[in-house]
């Protein structure tokens, strides 16, 4: 059960994708804009400060080329949900379920990316930061984080996937061209 409120019954895990691929091409990182998707789409409970919170973690954790921000970015959504504030040892339940389900994105992401890493310089090694392909590719995993942590939270709560039962329902949408990315600011999406 997650830790607050969440104010759907229903989602499209291929809408929170193309909503996070969206916002990183309006102006959020990678990290940010899978926060603010998740957020959006499953009407949290929660303040919008979580966005600012995740900042930090852009360009591979403050452009050290570390871990993907877009799978830290799933990595805080699921700790935000499911992790713990107590301190109740390492076979504490509650973590050890925060912990398989972070384990699951780590895993699947890095068979998902095509790369089979998780590393940001690995990532985006043949690229120039932040132009034509690298920024192309960003938007993409960044879509990618927030459709396999949407499915996540729809397992988890029980909440409808609308696109279960669809063709593709149970793969992220096929990538495409950042010319196609629509660039929304969260403000326009939310009242």
């Amino acid at each position: 059960m997650a830790n607050f409120e969440i104010g759907v019954r229903e989602v499209s895990p291929h809408k929170v994708q193309r909503l996070a691929e969206s916002y990183y091409k309006g102006g959020f990182f990678c990290d940010e804009a899978v926060m603010s998707a998740i957020r959006d789409s499953f009407g949290l409970d929660v303040p919008e400060y979580v966005i600012a919170m995740v900042s930090g973690m852009s360009v591979g954790v403050g452009k050290s080329g570390c871990m993907c921000g877009a799978a830290n970015g799933g990595v805080a959504v699921l700790g935000l949900l499911y992790g713990r504030t107590e301190q109740n040892g390492p076979s504490d339940p509650k973590v050890q379920h925060c912990m398989s389900l972070t384990h699951e994105l780590h895993d699947w992401f890095k068979d998902a990316n095509g790369k089979h890493a998780l590393c940001c310089r690995v990532l985006t090694r043949e690229f120039n930061m932040g132009q034509g392909e690298h920024k192309e590719q960003c938007i993409w995993f960044t879509g990618l984080c927030a459709w396999k942590v949407a499915t996540i939270i729809c397992r988890e709560e029980g909440i409808a996937n609308l696109d279960a039962g669809t063709e593709g329902g149970g793969k992220p949408l096929p990538r495409r061209a950042i010319r196609d990315v629509e660039p929304l600011r969260r403000k326009e999406t939310v009242a």
